[in-house]
């Protein structure tokens, strides 16, 4: 059960995240991977780099914090649903007798959501807005950042903030939908695999309707 709940977590926030990491690649390998990507782009001189003054304008006017804020309020929440959803379907494979009773349930669900809340500020939005100003700094100019603030100073970029909390959150429960889904077939379909190439591991096949199973 552990096992499915734990999944239902890094399920759950692949999903929110739109990301993937190779079987056997470390997180230091993808920071390692992406700096690669990150140096064969061309850098803005830094004669042309916005200042800092133009960054915290152009996260102000996109209300950066507040989005992060805002999804800090609709991950937890979405978590929990895929937990619940997985010790549901835990619990209904167990033998008779072995199924958690009410107190335990309540109990296991109030540590996971004490971990979700504890995830939720590994990364904290004020540190978060840091990192991210040196990195838009080497892709975006002046001229850049000047016009993004423009255009979400405008009522078309009011808009657009205006309408993107509901847009995530119509499409979160799609997105965690599709990947716990196509997650799971893909999961299967490696263990196929790995058992097909593993000596004395490989599942026989199944009986075919009807058929008598072989005399002891």
């Amino acid at each position: 059960m552990i096992r499915n709940v734990r999944y239902a977590v890094i399920t759950g926030a692949a999903g929110l995240l739109l990301s993937a990491t190779l079987p056997g690649q470390s997180s230091q390998q993808m920071a390692e991977q992406a700096s690669r990507q990150a140096a064969a782009t061309t850098a803005v001189p830094s004669d042309q780099q916005p200042t800092q003054e133009q960054l915290i304008k152009l996260f102000e006017v996109m209300r950066i914090k507040q989005q992060m804020q805002s999804m800090r309020q609709i991950v937890p929440s979405m978590v929990q649903q895929q937990i619940q959803s997985a010790m549901k379907q835990t619990e209904s494979q167990l033998p008779a007798g072995s199924k958690l009773t009410p107190e335990q349930r309540e109990k296991m669900q109030a540590i996971m959501s004490k971990y979700v809340g504890k995830a939720m500020d590994l990364y904290p939005a004020d540190e978060m807005m840091t990192d991210m100003s040196g990195i838009y700094q080497k892709h975006l100019s002046e001229d850049d950042v000047d016009a993004l603030i423009v255009f979400y100073s405008s009522p078309a970029g009011q808009h657009l903030l205006d309408a993107q909390p509901a847009i995530a959150q119509e499409f979160m429960p799609i997105v965690m939908a599709k990947v716990t889904q196509r997650s799971q077939a893909m999961t299967r379909e490696m263990v196929k695999e790995m058992a097909e190439v593993t000596p004395g591991t490989k599942s026989s096949p199944a009986p075919a309707a009807g058929a008598k199973p072989p005399a002891q």
